[in-house]
């Protein structure tokens, strides 16, 4: 055991100092909101599965058979695309209450790892595993405890150990990432990622990081303002830590300070927008108080429906480099990403030398694929990357 297992740390360190490929890539989630057929696999480097789950017995739960027909699918899809790499996510905002048990102690991390391994890496073909506990320690909606710092910690480096043994045995590496949250409203703030990560700890064990840099703004916030905002609006009523970290350009500075390369970051986007209800018709809604939050609604939706009717009206924010609706009718402000901001985000993750962009979630785009090509147009672009504030 000893002699499988040390190649296989030795080699994870080397594959750690690796640089990431020069390229920027784009990974996408997916959870199953669209036909496998239908997936734009020629313009993703990554698909991320969403999702697996821990079961009570702290395993991985077995996949249904609805899913051991996706991953089939899946795997044909790789074939006819072998740049694509297809990576299962495990966990999500509310379906994984067994993290801080699966990661209390080195035997519970062991088994739990090693079940994962097995059943979507060794049986379903994955080319890794993304972890998404939301969140150790506290700010969601699963069980916690003080310890969840350091177990998240050695649950990745146990997934990491394990993943590269295979890959000494197979010949080859499998990748490990780690959805990791932005937004300082988590359940009311105050929060920060480091509440609930030792990111300088986590940086060598993975191949990147998929930050969630959005969720910015939501029903915890104390005013209607963006979901994903380039930079700080001074004109943002928030307290002003809030206000000067929610926000993509200091979500990542602050990942870089507590010792995350930039080429470990994937910058989250969001295919979807959210609103407030129960605005103030000033400022188109913007920075109001609200009654309500309005549902997440697919950029097709946004499109195809809020964007040709009357109701809606469109504004700009030239400080957060985002565009928001207001409904005046129904007293509703709504945020969301479109080409034109995607293209902004995708030029600062080019400049910035980030690994490249993350998507939640595909199947949400419209049927031209709109935010997908202005993401892959601008990640591609032989062009220098424009400053947003030109």
């Amino acid at each position: 055991m000893i002699a499988r297992v040390l190649p296989g740390l030795l080699l994870g360190l080397i594959v750690s100092s690796i640089p990431a490929e020069a390229a920027p890539r784009i990974a996408a989630y997916y959870d199953g909101g669209m036909p496998v057929s239908a997936i734009p696999a020629d313009k993703l480097s990554e698909l991320i599965y969403a999702f697996g789950e821990p079961n009570d017995a702290g395993s991985c739960a077995a996949p249904t058979a609805a899913q051991i027909g996706t991953f089939a699918a899946l795997r044909d899809l790789r074939r006819q695309h072998p740049g694509l790499r297809l990576i299962l996510s495990i966990g999500g905002w509310d379906a994984a209450p067994q993290y801080s048990d699966i990661a209390l102690t080195d035997r519970a991390r062991r088994r739990f790892t090693g079940s994962c391994i097995q059943i979507f890496v060794v049986q379903q073909g994955f080319d890794g595993i993304d972890l998404d506990w939301e969140f150790p320690v506290h700010g969601g909606m699963n069980k916690s405890r003080p310890e969840d710092r350091a177990d998240a910690t050695a649950l990745v480096r146990e997934f990491r150990r394990q993943l590269d043994a295979l890959g000494h045995d197979r010949g080859r590496h499998y990748l490990l990432t780690v959805a990791t949250p932005a937004g300082t409203w988590q359940q009311g703030g105050a929060y920060s990622v480091s509440d609930s990560y030792d990111l300088a700890a986590l940086a060598p064990a993975v191949d990147w990081l998929n930050v969630m840099t959005y969720d910015m703004n939501n029903i915890f916030s104390p005013a209607s303002a963006f979901n994903a905002p380039l930079a700080a609006d001074p004109r943002d009523p928030a307290p002003a830590p809030q206000r000067a970290r929610d926000n993509l350009t200091s979500a990542v500075r602050y990942y870089e300070s507590q010792g995350v390369p930039a080429a470990k970051i994937m910058l989250g986007v969001a295919f979807y927008g959210r609103g407030f209800t129960g605005v103030s018709p000033q400022d188109g809604g913007l920075y109001s108080k609200y009654k309500d939050g309005f549902p997440e609604t697919p950029w097709k939706t946004i499109s195809g429906h809020f964007l040709t009717s009357p109701d809606w009206v469109r504004h700009w924010s030239a400080s957060a480099q985002a565009p928001w609706l207001y409904n005046a009718s129904q007293h509703i402000f709504f945020t969301y990403d479109d080409p034109r901001s995607l293209a902004i985000k995708a030029d600062f993750a080019r400049r910035e030398h980030l690994r490249g962009a993350m998507i939640w979630v595909l199947g949400e785009d419209d049927p031209g694929n709109c935010l997908l090509n202005a993401l892959t147009s601008h990640l591609d672009s032989e062009s220098p990357p424009q400053d947003a504030r030109h």
